[in-house]
């Protein structure tokens, strides 16, 4: 889930006509260039709807629920779209996977599973300024890969105030640190980012081909975020070291300890997690179909939640639940499937065939780089939604699955390259301006997060040419 430019300050009305115009100019040219280029009337509609959803979301980042809004209404009094494939294209197994996963996290939150586990790394033995930010970076990416990288960049984000107000240190440098592993992270599984859920079940991949095939790259690639990162910013950490042994040494604690009832909600979080790692083992002996029980146990277990939780479930399903986002999401997936019902996916494929052959060493990279380069600026969702049916396209010529983790990867590492790349960066930022009045500028955010997204594609480029013979 990515941000846009304007998420923090109001457009005047003259910035907003503007934009408006501007909107409706290129997405209309784009329509009546398709035509005069051989795309039907329903091809041409389809792909300037979509067109206006991605610089909806560039242009008015407040208003990109009701630009969808508008986009299905026009995508359906045109015939572009029927219901009957509008409710099959929405993807409600993948909503309602989010909705289930939300309440579960609301409830740990509830619980204090995750101030427990924040005082678990300040509590670390012999603790040293470089061994505690590796420590809550790596925390910070699993955590991820756990809940999601929203979630996990919140605690953590609470977590280097807290320490660094004590220490009298800038937090900026350490919870950028945090902020670009946090993004690595959430390529691990299906659960860290919504576009892990959304591959998922569009390639039918269980929770156990993630961590075969995914979670190994991930950490490869979370290892060299560390390292950069850690390495670009040296001076800071020697700063932190310092300052961390001056107060170790005065016998003084870096954050105060609370007890925590944590047990109830390590229970909750490994009985999801157990439910959703064993789905495939579950729907086989059960013959079910496919990620039936993947998609439904966090629903089951937010529903466990409720009943015992009863005077906060409606708290838990009215605050906990983005549904902004969620129906944004629901909308997104539905105009993108109109590509592929249109037809314009199949000619899109056509033409990436043409020009990059059916090499998978071509295609892998390809891939990567212009979902990373596009995911930096515009939400990773709409890339992934606009690619699927491309990627399913060329699954008939060549071998499916690397092109799927190219896809994910690219989506997931190309959020570091912005400020605006994530919405875990947007998340931290506002943290930071709200907690600290520092503001990150989007050159200083740049030069680290373009190197650190270079090499972790470098190396999952590399992990995925070495596995594509091993892949079915």
């Amino acid at each position: 889930m990515h941000g846009g430019d304007d998420h923090g300050g109001e457009l005047t009305l003259r910035q907003m006509m503007v934009r408006m115009a501007l909107l409706l100019f290129i997405s209309g040219t784009t329509g009546l260039c398709g035509v005069r280029m051989g795309l039907n009337f329903s091809q041409a509609v389809a792909t300037s709807v979509f067109l206006a959803i991605i610089l909806g979301t560039l242009f008015f980042w407040n208003f990109r629920l009701a630009i969808a809004f508008l986009g299905i209404g026009v995508l359906i009094f045109t015939r572009s779209l029927d219901i009957d494939h509008f409710v099959k294209e929405a993807s409600l197994p993948v909503i309602l996977f989010l909705v289930g996963m939300m309440i579960v996290v609301g409830a740990l939150r509830d619980l204090g599973f995750f101030t427990w586990i924040v005082q678990s790394i300040i509590s670390i033995p012999k603790i040293t300024g470089r061994k505690f930010m590796a420590i809550t970076a790596v925390a910070s990416a699993l955590l991820a890969c756990a809940v999601d990288e929203v979630t996990s960049i919140i605690f953590i984000s609470t977590l280097i105030f807290q320490v660094c107000n004590r220490l009298k240190l800038n937090p900026a440098p350490y919870l950028m640190i945090c902020v670009l592993c946090t993004n690595i992270g959430s390529s691990g599984t299906m659960m860290g980012n919504p576009v892990g859920i959304y591959i998922g079940t569009k390639a039918h991949l269980s929770f156990a081909d993630f961590i075969r095939w995914a979670f190994p790259v991930m950490l490869l690639a979370l290892g060299s975020c560390v390292a950069v990162t850690m390495f670009w910013y040296r001076r800071d950490l020697d700063e932190f070291d310092v300052r961390l042994k001056d107060r170790m040494d005065r016998d003084l604690s870096l954050v105060p300890k609370v007890k925590v009832p944590y047990g109830r909600g390590l229970a909750v979080l490994l009985l999801t997690l157990v439910f959703i790692a064993l789905h495939h083992t579950l729907e086989e002996a059960l013959h079910l179909d496919p990620n039936s029980i993947l998609l439904v146990a966090p629903l089951a277990c937010a529903g466990v939640i409720m009943i015992f939780k009863r005077d906060r479930a409606r708290h838990y399903v009215e605050a906990e639940v983005d549904w902004w986002t969620l129906l944004f999401f629901m909308l997104l997936f539905a105009i993108a499937g109109t590509l592929a019902y249109t037809g314009v996916t199949r000619l899109m494929a056509d033409g990436f065939t043409r020009r990059f052959g059916t090499d998978l060493n071509v295609l892998i990279p390809v891939i990567m780089a212009t979902t990373a380069l596009g995911s930096a600026f515009v939400d990773n969702v709409i890339f992934v939604a606009a690619f699927a049916p491309i990627i399913e396209a060329l699954g008939e010529s060549v071998k499916i699955m690397p092109l799927w983790w190219a896809l994910l990867f690219g989506a997931c590492f190309g959020g570091n390259i912005t400020l605006i790349g994530s919405t875990a960066n947007i998340v931290a930022l506002g943290m930071l301006e709200k907690e600290c009045r520092i503001q990150i500028s989007f050159f200083r955010w740049l030069k680290i997060g373009a190197l650190s997204s270079l090499v972790a594609c470098l190396i999952a480029w590399g992990m995925l040419a070495l596995l594509a013979p091993l892949m079915p």
